[in-house]
């Protein structure tokens, strides 16, 4: 017998209002200020897949993909989306701040183009948001 039968989806939606209430929060607690490298957004979309099987009751045995599952629930990712977010958002209230600050300054350090050989330069993460094509293009292209 399937064990979503027996719940309707009343019931699964504030299960997942419950996930994104309280657990997310504190799994996010201070993402602001984490440097996000692949390692790490593995760990964020395995997070939240692990969250979504177990509102659905669904066991690894069972072997079910990500996407029947994201499916099953009606939901797409979003974990990694509004970490992301909520750093950009945080890089544009230290970056507006009136007056030099410690933040501002460590802010404009990581995000400075860095060269490796005279004219290869590559762009920062903050210029992606210009509608650039590809991250890896040199500025003087």
């Amino acid at each position: 017998m399937n064990m979503l039968a027996n719940f309707d989806k009343k019931c699964l939606c504030s299960v997942f209002c419950i996930l994104l209430a309280l657990v997310w929060p504190v799994a996010t607690y201070g993402c602001e200020s984490w440097t996000l490298r692949k390692n790490e957004e593995t760990r964020l979309d395995a997070f939240e897949m692990k969250g979504l099987r177990k509102i659905l009751w669904v066991s690894w045995i069972a072997k079910k993909t990500n996407e029947w599952v994201l499916n099953k629930a009606g939901v797409k990712r979003e974990l990694l989306d509004t970490v992301r977010t909520r750093k950009l958002a945080y890089y544009g209230h230290t970056i507006r701040k009136q007056g030099v600050s410690w933040r501002k300054r460590k802010c404009k350090e990581q995000c400075q183009v860095h060269s490796g050989e005279e004219g290869h330069a590559r762009p920062g993460w903050t210029t992606l948001r210009r509608g650039q094509d590809s991250p890896w293009k040199s500025q003087s292209e």
